[in-house]
Formats: structure tokens, sequence, C-alpha cells
């Protein structure tokens, strides 16, 4: 499995262009929210009895991803994602329609993120490998609090 560095070394690649960069330190946290939004809205499974609520397996499944690569990744993760979560329980207590709002929101920010691209002249690396997906909130993350031990990107 690649190392952190070598992972936001990769990504780092394709995100040289300042205006690029501002694009996805805005794009990114709200499509890794719009994602949260519509697995949120995704109705509690019962297995064996219990009930199991797809966003919360999904999300540990993303931390757990996090965590492979570094402590300080999931503890940051962690965090915002809990923010994702709270933001969403006052959504739904305000009766706000989370479907639309995160279908907007990812739509949106998508297109941004590809304006984005198309201003750097690079394909988004998801397209090499899937799992930037998960890469890009850390390597936005890491702007604001190093989460490699030289704190390069």
């Amino acid at each position: 499995m690649k190392s952190l560095e070598e992972w936001f070394e990769e990504y780092g690649e394709s995100h040289q262009n300042p205006t690029n960069q501002k694009i996805h330190k805005v794009a990114v946290p709200g499509i890794f929210f719009s994602v949260a939004g519509l697995l949120w809205l995704i109705p509690s499974l019962s297995v064996f009895g219990a009930a199991i609520a797809p966003y919360f397996a999904v999300l540990a499944l993303v931390l757990f991803f996090y965590l492979a690569l570094s402590f300080k990744a999931f503890v940051v993760m962690a965090i915002f994602s809990a923010f994702c979560t709270m933001v969403l329980v006052e959504l739904q207590s305000a009766e706000a329609d989370i479907f639309m709002i995160s279908l907007v929101m990812f739509v949106a920010l998508w297109i941004l993120q590809f304006i984005g691209h198309h201003i750097e002249g690079k394909k988004p690396s998801f397209f090499k490998d899937v799992q930037f997906l998960l890469i890009g909130p850390a390597w936005v993350f890491h702007f604001f609090l190093p989460l490699t031990p030289r704190g390069e990107t």
C-alpha cells in the first residue's frame, strides 16, 4: 500500500495550478458532504435483527482507509465526518430537503472540479485510480493541518 506522502505527491501532480487548488479546497469537502447526505437518506437495513445504517457502515470503511494511511488523517477526517453528521442531523430536524441539497451540491461542485482541471490542463486523478476520491479530502485538509511528517504536498 502506498504511504500517504506517496498518495499526496501523486495527487499533487495534477493539482499544481493555484486556481485549481482553490476550487478543490471548496469543492472537495463539499462533495464529501454531498455524498454523505445522499448516503444519509438510505434507510437502515435489518441484518440478523439489528438495524444497520448504510451511512455509518460506509463511513466506518472510509475512516478505516484513512487509519490505514495515517492516524492524523484518520483523526482529521473523523472530525470532519462528525461535523458532516451534525449538519445532516440539523438539516433533518429542520425538515430540509437533504436529497435536493446534496444532489445540487454534488452536481455543481463536480462541474466546478472539472472546470478546475480544464484550467489545470490535466485529468482528475481518480481517472487513474478511484482511491484518489478518498485522497482528495485528506489532501485538502493537509493544506491547513499537515498530515505527513514533512508537511509537504
